[in-house]
């Protein structure tokens, strides 16, 4: 007996040995490729790995320090989307009152949008033949977030939200060039417009000295003047459009669905008597969001996610709602503004991401969370971890100076590794930034 607790004891400090081993190696490595690193010294970085089964830290560096994210917060998104919106996502709900349709929208961002072949609510209004009502909230929702940019208000990955949108709230214009027209004529002809919200007015001009084509809208409006150098054989622009509330989508909706309808605010009523008209599975929503790491489906994810648990279309409301439910254990009590990661208001920790990675693990499964996230050559890795396909499934996130990945990954002995690598502040190239970032989880994947 004496013998065997010996025995035993043995083993144990050989495999506690081990681990601390390994553990030191990693922490080595990491120190090598990336604490030192001359780019990301430049700027400030934190990081953390986390083994799945173990529930045990691997190795960490200012991992409990608050970064801005960029997109790493869409890992929030999802949680937020996951939980509270079902298989399939509520287009609209609808009832009649008398002769009248009335109509709740829901914030589903899938009408009209090219991603997506069918779409069950525009089928649904072009069959309609009764007069219908838009309903909007009294207080209007804010199209952008806090600590947006205000000169990225023409970029297509700055789209307005609304409680309807409509082709993705973006227009998309292309033009081909007509070699009949003298050069110093706007020399294109208009072939694809997607829509024309209200108030739609499109000015050209030429401009030889131009380097590059651009399109620019007026504030506040959906007025857009079109600067060409004539060099190029098509033009092709998708522009964000001014939502003005309901008014670009009743604009839509009433070309489809006679007669016409009219928006009415309102103190926004329960769903009692309301049918619902689903449009989209909610997972390939998802699997866009965080694949292309689309802004504009973020935003709307988390408006609709808000709508399901009665916080409104208000995103300040639903997301302190999370965090004191929810994400009420989160490691450090992070900076959440909003649903996209486009505000550098934003801040989280790498436990932070690491946590919220566990945590849709557990409650979605292991299988669903990596058919979400993209891995090595797709998506936004479509350049990183070629290697490394079907192994790493992470979220990248990069503004100015700032990136950013969190995600899981899975090692040659098995093992299953969460981590988040947070980099802010840096002087120089991103590209500069993933490669040691790469480096050293290609490193855990084939030695850990």
């Amino acid at each position: 007996m004496k013998n065997l607790i010996v025995l035993t004891g043995l083993i144990f400090s050989v495999l506690l040995a081990a681990s601390c081993r390994s553990g030191k190696s990693l922490t080595t490595i990491a120190q090598k490729k990336l604490v030192k690193d001359s780019i990301i010294q430049t700027g400030h970085i934190g990081y953390c790995v986390y083994d799945l089964s173990e529930h045990k830290m691997l190795t960490a560096y200012d991992a409990e320090k608050l970064f801005i994210p960029a997109s790493n917060t869409k890992l929030f998104t999802l949680y937020a989307g996951m939980k509270y919106i079902k298989d399939s996502i509520n287009g609209i709900f609808y009832k009649y009152s008398n002769d009248t349709l009335i109509v709740l929208p829901t914030g589903d961002p899938t009408l009209l949008s090219n991603d997506f072949t069918t779409h069950p609510v525009l089928d649904f209004f072009k069959k309609n033949k009764k007069p219908f009502v838009l309903l909007e909230p009294a207080t209007p929702l804010n199209p952008y977030g806090k600590g947006w940019a205000w000169d990225d208000q023409q970029e297509a990955y700055m789209t307005q939200r609304s409680i309807m949108p409509l082709y993705g709230n973006n227009i998309k214009m292309e033009w081909k060039k007509n070699n009949d027209i003298p050069q110093n004529q706007f020399a294109y002809e208009l072939t694809t417009l997607n829509m024309r919200p209200p108030g739609f007015m499109m000015e050209t001009k030429v401009d030889t000295s131009l380097i590059e084509n651009k399109i620019e809208r007026k504030p506040n409006s959906n007025a857009y003047t079109l600067t060409a150098n004539n060099k190029s054989k098509s033009l092709e622009f998708s522009v964000p459009i001014e939502t003005l509330g309901l008014g670009a989508a009743m604009s839509i909706l009433q070309s489809v669905s006679t007669p016409k309808g009219l928006t009415q605010k309102n103190p926004y009523p329960t769903r009692d008597g309301f049918k619902a008209i689903r449009s989209q599975p909610t997972d390939s929503l998802f699997r866009i969001m965080m694949h292309r790491s689309d802004n504009f489906y973020a935003e709307q994810i988390l408006l609709m996610a808000g709508d399901e648990i009665n916080t409104g279309f208000d995103e300040e409301k639903t997301i302190t709602t999370l965090l004191t439910s929810d994400l009420k254990d989160i490691p450090q009590k992070p900076r959440w503004v909003d649903g996209s990661g486009l505000s550098r208001y934003n801040l989280f920790s790498p436990k932070d991401m690491v946590y919220i990675l566990e945590k849709l693990i557990n409650e979605f499964g292991l299988g669903r969370i990596s058919n979400i996230l993209p891995t090595g050559g797709a998506g936004t890795l479509k350049n990183m971890f070629l290697t490394d396909n079907g192994y790493i499934f992470a979220k990248t996130g990069s503004m100015g100076n700032t990136y950013c990945l969190s995600g899981l990954l899975k090692t040659l002995k098995g093992k299953t590794l969460l981590f988040s690598v947070m980099t802010n502040n840096f002087s120089g190239k991103t590209a500069d930034v993933k490669r040691p970032i790469e480096q050293f989880l290609h490193n855990i994947r084939m030695n850990y």
